[in-house]
């Protein structure tokens, strides 16, 4: 990727008192990791082309240097040759893409987050339970598809806290609700909320869907973002936790916030009168399109970026367990 830096402005007295906040933790979260580095190990163990079906993680940066390796990605597996190895994104797939893969004889390995596996499981008990599932995500979200397609016939999609007031259930309904992973935990309390006033019988999960790197990344940009004149948030359009993290930053007192799948979509008249600028970066971005942004503040008279820390992860899931199988088999750790 070439990135044009422009021509920096001269500074001016004015320039004093710049700062620089950057968000701790931000970028890769475990469930990423792991997707993408199946993909990388998958590639090297086969050879190319390994077919991956949708984006692999919202990142079109990601995805393009994935495809310059020898991945494939494909919407749907009947664009999958018959037995060709097949990877399914970290976003998860419903039984019936499944179905559809052993039809077909693919190879598959499943890179869906164990986070999101989880609420599959929780979809999976409710509905043998016989209760009706609220789901809270966003229509047409791959997760959202995949988590909806364990109960088809008992799930019901809730996109916003105002959609509580069309629902109608009997008072003896059984209903419980699950949610999108990487959704703004406070508007999903807050539907969550309206929905526990409307049918007090609501179950709950056995724990907060909204997975724990969403959740620290957002509690992050809070605290970078309260004083901050511009909020920098790299991401790209398609990725939930990244759009959230413009929508969180407002809601905790920044003054603007944008998106940006890298630097060169920075627009300069947003630097305008800005003193505070604070920058974080979505769940499934690598580090060095956040570099760059760094970079073209100091090019800019910013000084280097001050980390606030306000969480620590540790968490490393292991790889799925066919591609894990595998490389044993080789004799590769």
């Amino acid at each position: 990727m070439t990135i044009d830096l422009g021509n920096p402005r001269v500074l001016s007295p004015d320039d004093a008192g710049r700062q620089v906040l950057l968000a701790d933790p931000r970028g890769y979260c475990a469930g990423v990791d792991r997707a993408v580095v199946t993909v990388e190990e998958a590639l090297d163990l086969y050879g190319a082309p390994v077919y991956v079906r949708k984006q692999i993680v919202h990142n079109k940066h990601v995805v393009s240097n994935l495809e310059k390796r020898g991945a494939i990605f494909v919407e749907e597996l009947d664009e999958v040759p018959p037995g060709a190895t097949v990877v399914f994104s970290a976003h998860g797939v419903s039984p019936a893409v499944h179905r559809q893969a052993a039809e077909r004889e693919l190879k598959t390995i499943d890179a869906t987050c164990p986070l999101v596996t989880k609420v599959h499981r929780e979809a999976v008990r409710f509905a043998r339970e016989g209760y009706t599932i609220l789901l809270i995500g966003h229509a047409g979200h791959e997760e959202v598809e995949g988590t909806a397609g364990e109960a088809p016939d008992q799930t019901v999609l809730v996109e916003h806290p105002d959609d509580v007031d069309n629902l109608e259930f009997a008072p003896d309904a059984k209903l419980a609700w699950l949610s999108q992973t990487t959704l703004s935990v406070d508007e999903t309390m807050e539907t969550v909320r309206r929905l526990r006033a409307k049918f007090p019988q609501l179950e709950d999960p056995p724990s907060d869907d909204i997975c724990y790197a969403t959740q620290n990344r957002q509690v992050a940009v809070k605290e970078i973002g309260a004083t901050a004149d511009l909020v920098i948030v790299v991401g790209s359009a398609n990725s939930s936790n990244s759009v959230r993290l413009v929508e969180v930053a407002l809601e905790a007192g920044a003054k603007a916030s944008y998106r940006v799948d890298d630097v060169s979509e920075i627009d300069e008249a947003w630097l305008e009168g800005a003193r505070t600028v604070s920058v974080t970066s979505g769940a499934s971005v690598p580090d060095d399109l956040v570099q760059g942004v760094l970079e073209y503040l100091a090019e800019r008279g910013y000084p280097d970026a001050r980390p606030v820390q306000t969480a620590e992860e540790s968490l490393v899931f292991s790889l799925p367990k066919e591609l894990h199988r595998d490389l044993k088999a080789a004799g590769r750790p």
